[in-house]
């Protein structure tokens, strides 16, 4: 599969999945032995079960979720895509802005992900004028 089409098939699933709190079209995406690497001091998740039990721990916090995904940059069979939530995490507003670094196998699979962000304590859109999100 090519490496664009599996990023934008990813930040699609990844926006329906999240909105719906459905982890279904999210674990899709994954290979068997993929590994999930969520903040730099923790340790990643591994295979799909990892997978699984992150995605469906975190989305089982959330109410309301808004998402919206940038258009991917891609080198090869590397991804870099930006993402933006707006939702309520145990209760209290959030809005995270982040990235994921992603790698493909030859199906369009993620075997890797990496993923940062920063946290805002209250429910925020993206701006329109500036950045990965912004109107052209």
């Amino acid at each position: 599969m090519d490496t664009v089409d599996a990023a934008r098939r990813w930040a699609a699933a990844w926006k329906s999945g999240w909105e719906a709190l459905d982890p279904e079209p999210i674990l899709e995406l994954y290979a068997e032995d993929a590994v999930l690497s969520t903040e730099p001091f923790r340790e990643p998740y591994r295979g799909r079960d990892g997978v699984r039990a992150y995605v469906a721990r975190v989305l089982s916090e959330e109410d309301d979720p808004r998402i919206w995904m940038a258009e991917p940059i891609v080198d090869a069979r590397r991804a870099a895509i930006s993402w933006w939530a707006s939702l309520i995490e145990g209760g209290t507003p959030t809005t995270l802005a982040g990235n994921s670094i992603l790698v493909f196998d030859d199906d369009g699979l993620v075997v890797e992900q990496w993923d940062s962000w920063n946290q805002s304590g209250h429910r925020v859109e993206p701006r329109g004028d500036i950045g990965p999100f912004a109107s052209r």
